[in-house]
């Protein structure tokens, strides 16, 4: 991460409960500017809960001026009604996103833990230790819902300063083994 302080915005997507989380970044050090959730099961349709998630992160983007915007990949369940409710309110908070022209990001549940604690499969209690001790935060929000929105923005943080993270991946054992074919033994 260049040494310019980028604002990272974080969603947890959500159909009655939308969690977001800024943070400021600074070269190495990362800081809380806010968290909180955007509560959708007021609005009894779904098309309502649409509009009001695209009005809240248009209204965080123009409040906040983020640098980037990093989303939580729904989980695969057994209700397909619901992943699919899930995915268009997924859908409407990148479209914003993009509309604004922030860059998107997304990282599954596996990876923002994985990045925020160590452990893929950490519970969101431990996340929620893990981003205290990072941001130096003692106040408990009332939802996970929001710390998991935070958690996806560090994730974001750690993904974008790692030095590695730019370095192109192996092809596999075929480009290896055409790159070195002294390595082969007959």
């Amino acid at each position: 991460m260049a040494n310019k302080p980028k604002i990272i915005l974080g969603i947890d997507p959500g159909t009655l409960v939308m969690g977001y989380g800024l943070i400021l970044a600074e070269g190495k050090k990362v800081s809380l500017i806010e968290m909180d959730v955007l509560k959708l099961s007021r609005h009894k349709d779904h098309y309502e809960r649409l509009q009001a998630i695209h009005s809240s992160i248009a209204g965080l983007i123009i409040k906040h001026k983020p640098d980037c915007f990093a989303i939580e990949a729904p989980f695969f369940g057994k209700n397909v009604q619901s992943m699919l409710k899930l995915g268009r309110a997924q859908g409407v908070a990148i479209a914003t996103a993009m509309h604004a022209g922030l860059a998107v990001t997304e990282y599954s549940p596996k990876k923002v833990k994985q990045s925020v604690t160590g452990n893929g499969n950490a519970d969101k209690e431990q996340v929620w230790l893990m981003l205290q001790r990072i941001l130096k935060i003692s106040d408990k929000p009332a939802y996970y819902d929001a710390t998991d929105a935070l958690a996806v923005a560090v994730c974001h943080f750690y993904q974008d300063s790692n030095p590695l993270a730019g370095l192109t991946k192996s092809k596999g054992w075929e480009q290896f083994l055409a790159q070195h074919p002294e390595r082969i033994v007959r």
